[in-house]
């Protein structure tokens, strides 16, 4: 099989996953192709629909795609809800600033994990606002961010606690006030 054919195949995020493995093997050495196999994995992956497509292949491949050198496949991995914990605590120390924020922002990543982030760069520590695995002392932390976008990342955060939201709901930008207020409107009618 051609390179073009391989790529164009991984292009179907409906392709077996069987099928992904065999040209992942194939062609493991070409990293477009390999991009590719990450591509694919994260287009059949839904953060909504955590257990669509877990699978010994999917894990198999998200494990060998963290180890490449290319930077989108190790991004790809870092963000996919169905890499496991070992792959995640790994990329956690990645060269990639980038790797690490997605990390931070994937909700398989452990809350012991996520500690070790809080003291990286912004963009990482920023991931961290809306992880529902953050822990509460370090979103109470992140509340007070300069950065609104932080801010309310932590408001609409599933596990933000109440007395958080509440405090956020009196937030100087209104747009973080408000979501402080459907996140707490959510959890009281839950």
């Amino acid at each position: 099989m051609e390179k073009e054919q391989a790529i164009e195949k991984l292009e179907d995020k409906t392709l077996p996953l069987e099928e992904v493995k065999t040209l992942f093997e194939m062609f493991c050495n070409d990293m477009q192709v390999v991009g590719q196999v990450a591509m694919n994995l994260s287009l059949r992956t839904s953060v909504y629909e955590r257990e669509r497509e877990k699978s010994p292949i999917m894990e198999e491949l998200l494990i060998k795609l963290s180890e490449v050198e290319d930077m989108g496949s190790r991004w790809a991995v870092a963000k996919n809800p169905h890499t496991p914990v070992h792959v995640l605590e790994k990329l956690a120390k990645d060269e990639v600033n980038l790797v690490r924020a997605l990390v931070a922002t994937n909700p398989n990543t452990p809350a012991m994990v996520l500690q070790t982030l809080f003291s990286d760069e912004k963009i990482v520590r920023d991931g961290l606002s809306g992880n529902p695995n953050t822990p509460a002392k370090l979103l109470k932390i992140l509340a007070d961010d300069s950065d609104k976008m932080v801010r309310m990342r932590v408001a609409e955060n599933p596990n933000a606690p109440l007395d958080l939201l509440e405090r956020l709901m009196k937030d100087v930008d209104e747009n973080v006030a408000k979501a402080a207020e459907v996140n707490l409107g959510k959890r009281k009618n839950a």
